[in-house]
């Protein structure tokens, strides 16, 4: 059975194309991964089957009475809104069932007996549904889900807007948990979260019995849950049963086989473009040479796609530092209260040193108590000498309303605009993407503008806080063998084993800081 069916779908952002005419089916059952590379149109697709974008033509329809949940890796959550809030919003619909019903009561006042019966009749129906929905008990069940999954650790009565990318993700997350929805939308659901909860995570669709559909550049995580990969490439759309390490099989030999094709054809061209040239004058061969021309017209010619830039890091190097980066004493960090017990560390020259441990330990705060953009609870930062930071933070939280070009020119203002289009394409933006506004770029694409900032700096510490999120597998393959190659130090935040093991000197575990209890 169909649950959605996509037809002839066409969309683009100006003059650049993103779908050319895409079919797509999703079956009862089938837990799919979409992927593709950076601006592909992933997300852009997710929005367009949800709704929220009208495509430029084709149209969009779903099986009857199903209910879909979708976990936005954009959602916004509005400030004022409790943890508790944002949870009772997966009961939108019974509330909406609510608000009827005291409706129908309040016009039972002025109703004739034989309306009144009718409100009655209706009513009660409602009442019967909100029961049997267990309305009456959603905020024992949200909260249940909230410890289950950790939220409790922050308060389920705090703001929203205060809480971090992780945090966000698993409020999302619990949300649609308590949805209980037919089908998932996850758009890259991984993103900010620890590794206890990306296994959670796993073996909640590993049990999940609907389909679902999956964004996701996390291939360990792929290969775990999906049994389709849909695979978005020059606007195109193509189906692989199987998991990622299978498509890879079958996409590499269908791309060695084209190649193949493509040169042999190349071949037989030239030499039937060469024969008319020698023979069309020749009275004698001319018949020949119209043979050929004629089958040189009709040839259906194979045409190779057009190599995407590949992402090129290389970080420059500022003057060497002194011995000592930084040194921390008696170092507690936090806000409202302390996250940590005192802190001493210190990290010398040459370290590359990974942080990991769970959400909302610490570890952003961790880094920028150390650059000195928050104030510690108690005791002191000593930076080092000679110190020429790059930080990629894990998130902006102001939009960009610059072009690509203008958000680094306004940065490195002596480039020339061949300087600054050269510099965004070793990062592997296309001439449409560094032309475009910021805000329209995917998550990935943000990242590259970003990392271009920080290649162009020249540095001796990176300090990098989640930078593998939404990049695509080959953009994070040479990120990782960048930061090998560099000579300065690096302090690391990352979610990913598979990314920092081999290329960091040191591991810090932050949980054995935490004052958060687990």
């Amino acid at each position: 059975m169909s649950l959605l069916t996509v037809k002839n779908l066409s969309h683009g952002f100006g003059d650049r194309a993103i779908f050319d005419d895409i079919s797509f089916r999703l079956l009862q059952g089938e837990h799919i991964g979409l992927i593709g590379a950076n601006g592909e149109g992933k997300s852009t697709f997710m929005n367009i089957i949800t709704g929220k974008l009208e495509p430029d033509a084709g149209n969009v329809k779903w099986s009857k009475h199903v209910r879909v949940g979708y976990l936005d890796q954009h959602a916004v959550l509005k400030q004022g809104m409790t943890i508790l809030d944002v949870l009772r919003t997966a009961f939108q619909y019974l509330f909406d069932m609510e608000a009827e019903m005291n409706r129908l009561f309040e016009k039972m006042g002025a109703a004739e007996p034989e309306e009144l019966e009718k409100l009655l009749e209706e009513t009660g129906r409602i009442q019967d549904s909100l029961t049997n929905s267990d309305f009456y008990t959603i905020d024992a069940k949200a909260e249940e889900v909230a410890n289950g999954l950790g939220l409790n650790e922050f308060g389920i009565d705090r703001d929203v807007h205060d809480l971090s990318g992780g945090q966000r993700t698993k409020v999302l997350l619990a949300k649609l948990l308590l949805e209980k929805p037919d089908i998932l939308l996850l758009d890259e659901p991984t993103n900010y979260l620890d590794v206890e909860h990306i296994e959670w995570l796993k073996n909640y669709l590993l049990e999940y019995e609907h389909a679902f559909i999956l964004v996701s550049h996390d291939i360990p995580f792929l290969n775990s849950v999906v049994n389709i990969i849909y695979h978005m490439e020059n606007q195109q759309l193509t189906r692989y049963p199987g998991d990622y390490d299978e498509f890879l099989r079958v996409y590499e030999m269908k791309k060695q086989q084209l190649e193949a094709a493509y040169k042999k054809q190349q071949k037989e061209i030239a030499s039937l473009k060469d024969f008319v040239a020698r023979n069309k004058a020749n009275a004698a061969t001319s018949k020949m040479a119209m043979s050929r021309q004629k089958k040189l017209d009709k040839m259906d010619v194979i045409e190779l796609d057009a190599e995407k830039p590949k992402p090129e890091f290389h970080f420059k190097q500022a003057r060497t530092p002194g011995k000592y980066l930084f040194e921390t004493k008696d170092l507690i960090i936090g806000y409202d209260e302390p996250l940590s017990r005192p802190l001493n560390l210190t990290m010398e020259r040459g370290q590359k040193i990974a942080l990991y441990g769970a959400n909302g330990i610490g570890k952003t705060t961790l880094l920028r108590n150390i650059l000195g953009e928050i104030p510690a609870v108690s005791g002191s930062v000593q930076q080092g000498e000679h110190l020429h930071i790059g930080y990629f933070e894990q998130e902006i939280k102001k939009e960009s309303q610059n072009t690509c070009i203008e958000e680094i020119w306004d940065e490195f203002p002596h480039l020339n605009q061949y300087e600054v289009r050269a510099s965004l394409a070793k990062c592997g933006l296309t001439t449409k993407h560094i032309e475009s506004k910021v805000q329209v770029l995917s998550g990935g694409e943000k990242a590259k503008v970003r990392l271009c900032k920080l290649i162009n700096k020249e540095t001796n510490l990176l300090v990098l806080d989640e930078p593998t999120n939404h990049l695509d597998p080959e953009a994070k393959a040479e990120l990782k063998r960048a930061i090998n190659e560099y000579k300065g130090s690096v302090l690391l935040i990352s979610h990913e084993p598979d990314f920092y093991e081999g290329i960091v000197t040191d591991v810090w575990n932050c949980e054995d800081w935490t004052t958060k209890v687990f």
